[in-house]
């Protein structure tokens, strides 16, 4: 499993490469809720032997990414509505509440609208993950200015079930434009010091995706899961697209 380490710190171990790699091929959708994994396979795709990705797979479990059936095999989890919830609570109480601390002048609004900018460019590209990476980007600039950069990691321990989600809300329901507007809103806001309209602004655009789980939900209930153990399968599952 060929890494790019220049600049990058020190050397990952290749346990750790190989859960990072599998994490973001959960989170991104790369492997889809459901998903069998063969430990077989996945070794031997990324160029490492069976026990780093046993181990993987067993610290994937304990984030709930990875269901384990005994005499079936290993599943990518479905995706928890519990989990999507409990995060979403967590991301809305620590963003909107350090809104207040926001630092409003000039070089920060013009970092947030160059963002923006980047936004735009990434969604008339067509580029979903670009997009995504500013998205996160914008989100972690708001906690910055607000002097709470640290309260990034308690965001992003917590949601990944939540970023699924909200990549599965990218593929099938909201238009990027729609959350670019609406991140748009939050900087208009902030630049008129109107704290009320940015906090409303950004509980709107955090929420918004309960209801693209509910509408992605009627369409793929197989998608998702509400707490109870369902035996799979062992069966391959359409890739989304």
């Amino acid at each position: 499993m060929a890494t790019d380490n220049r600049g990058a710190g020190p050397r990952l171990s290749v346990r750790d490469q190989t859960l990072e790699t599998l994490r973001r091929r959960i989170i991104s959708l790369q492997l889809p809720p459901g998903e069998p994994l063969s430990e077989n396979e996945l070794a031997q795709e990324l160029g490492v032997s069976r026990t780093p990705v046993r181990e993987s797979l067993i610290l994937l479990r304990e984030e709930g990414l990875v269901q384990v059936f005994p005499q079936i095999g290993s599943f990518v989890s479905l995706v928890d509505l519990g989990r999507v919830s409990e995060a979403q609570f967590v991301r809305e109480a620590i963003e909107c509440a350090s809104l207040k601390d926001v630092a409003v002048d000039a070089a920060g609004l013009a970092g947030l609208r160059e963002i923006l900018q980047s936004q735009s460019a990434a969604n008339a590209g067509g580029d979903v993950e670009e997009f995504f990476r500013l998205d996160e980007d914008f989100h972690r600039e708001l906690l910055r200015l607000a002097g709470h950069e640290s309260a990034w990691a308690a965001v992003n321990s917590a949601k990944a079930h939540l970023d699924r989600a909200r990549r599965l809300s990218l593929l099938d329901t909201r238009p990027i434009s729609t959350l670019i507007q609406q991140h748009t809103a939050v900087v208009d806001a902030l630049e008129a010091n109107n704290m009320t309209d940015a906090d409303s602004s950004l509980r709107l655009h955090l929420r918004g995706v309960f209801e693209d789980v509910q509408r992605i939900q009627e369409k793929t209930p197989e998608l998702f899961s509400d707490g109870a153990v369902r035996r799979p399968t062992r069966r391959s599952v359409a890739r989304l697209s």
